[in-house]
């Protein structure tokens, strides 16, 4: 690690942010962290600093369903659920046993996982937000131009003249991957001509399944930074061209948030109660922010302050956990601390996290915590061994949560300060797995390998 004391970071020397807020120390050395958020209030008193609320989210959620019938009708995977892009939510008992034993830890309450692998269409979480946008800009252009309505049939998108007028127009996205993906893919069976600028981080096989979707991809050798500046430069001299601002975007934002009106049914018909007595733990991988901040605003809309949010980062790409410590937001990126930014976990892969996001959920989001590389491949290869579902490496920082919670001095402190240890026993826990369905088999098994290596050097006689 570079000395980097006496760097000056927004006018202070990363020493005398140390000082001021002493986790800055464990952040920039890797150690895996569990912060909790000093400036979390309740939902109601949060709210008045906030424009988006409810009815937002139910607009968004009124527009997916007039898709439905298009989407039922171009992507026949989503038949079953009428249209309806959602995931299952499932208990995995033989995975919290495993890692009760892995961690020395007793894990009260029940762990669920939120299967966003399972999304269909590009497979991770991302098919909520990306897709939701895409769709919105669609119907925009197709309502100006006088092609649909409101009330109609939305089916009759599937056709030669709405996928000319389509043709005439441009998407761009920046990615480390999957939102490239949903972006991609989504505006590509429209008739968009689609720009996906991806980051070194990003996998060569998601680069692939791109283009094999007639997606041009731009590659470049830096991170996810230099990839979204590039992508911004190019719609901006191009009208005819829309961005999708993965860092800025409402409506990626919402399109996200219409997810936690859903898992309030799921919960309610697996009888899960959330409620004062029950109270309800999520943990979502976080890279930029977007997806697990429009997740978590959803969440606390719904559940309100029975709910608690928490983010999940690799140990090298901090960056939402750096913004919303110094209260700098997008103004610090990782590097800026010395940090290199680098982890298996592509989708997180994120110098520099979303102002937008870090601004929006700073009085909401109960804290974030960090996670060492090694440790999702350990629990990569676990889950496979004991629940037989198979996630990408971001979409495991998740399922520590709960261990995180429990066993760090901030998250027991955490628990007392909000009465809530009297309750654990009642409590759910819900790690939101992000991407993983659409990984080639031979990768998968990699990544398998790689876990089991792990697991067999750290505890040699299991």
């Amino acid at each position: 690690m570079i000395d980097v004391e006496n760097k000056i970071v927004q006018g202070k020397s990363t020493g005398e942010w140390e000082r001021q807020f002493p986790v800055i120390s464990d952040i920039v050395s890797t150690k895996e962290v569990f912060w909790a958020n000093p400036k979390v209030r309740k939902f109601s008193s949060a709210m008045k600093n906030i424009s988006l609320g409810e009815k937002d989210v139910k607009d968004a959620e009124k527009r997916l369903k007039r898709f439905a019938p298009y989407i039922m009708k171009v992507f026949p995977e989503t038949q079953k659920t009428g249209g309806i892009i959602e995931s299952p939510t499932a208990k995995i008992p033989f995975m919290q046993r495993k890692i009760e034993a892995m961690f020395d830890e007793k894990l009260p309450g029940q762990m669920i996982l939120k299967c966003d692998n399972e999304l269909a269409i590009s497979g991770s979480i991302k098919a909520r937000g990306g897709i939701y946008e895409v769709l919105k800009h669609a119907e925009d252009l197709a309502v100006k131009n006088n092609l649909l309505k409101e009330n109609d049939d939305y089916s009759v998108i599937d056709s030669s003249e709405f996928r000319k007028l389509f043709s005439k127009y441009s998407i761009a996205v920046a990615s480390t991957g999957n939102l490239g993906l949903s972006i991609g893919i989504m505006s590509a069976k429209l008739g968009f001509k689609v720009y996906v600028h991806m980051s070194a981080d990003a996998r060569q096989w998601k680069k692939d399944l791109l283009r094999s979707k007639g997606v041009t991809v731009v590659e470049y050798k830096e991170d996810y930074s230099r990839a979204i500046v590039e992508a911004r430069r190019q719609s901006l001299q191009d009208p005819d061209m829309y961005f999708v601002d993965d860092e800025n975007s409402t409506d990626l934002f919402l399109g996200y948030a219409v997810a936690a009106y859903r898992l309030k049914n799921q919960l309610e018909e697996m009888n899960i109660a959330v409620d004062e007595n029950h109270p309800l733990f999520v943990y979502l991988p976080c890279g930029v922010g977007g997806g697990p901040g429009g997740v978590a605003f959803g969440l606390k809309l719904v559940f309100k302050d029975n709910v608690h949010c928490f983010f999940a980062e690799p140990t090298h790409s901090p960056c939402m956990l750096l913004g919303l410590v110094t209260g700098l937001h997008d103004k610090v990126c990782v590097q800026d601390f010395g940090i290199d930014g680098i982890t298996e976990a592509d989708g997180l892969a994120v110098g520099r996290a979303s102002k937008f996001v870090g601004k929006t959920m700073e009085e909401l989001i109960s804290g974030c915590y960090t996670v060492k590389d090694e440790k999702l491949y350990m629990l990569l290869s676990t889950l496979i061994d004991s629940e037989n579902i198979s996630l990408e490496p971001s979409a495991l920082a998740g399922v520590l949560g709960s261990v995180q919670l429990l066993k760090s001095k901030a998250g027991k402190k955490y628990i007392k300060d909000n009465n809530l240890k009297d309750k654990m026993e009642n409590s759910c826990h819900i790690a939101w797995a992000t991407g993983g369905s659409m990984v080639p088999e031979e990768v998968m098994k990699s990544y398998y390998r790689k876990g089991r290596d792990i697991l067999h050097r750290r505890f040699p006689d299991r």
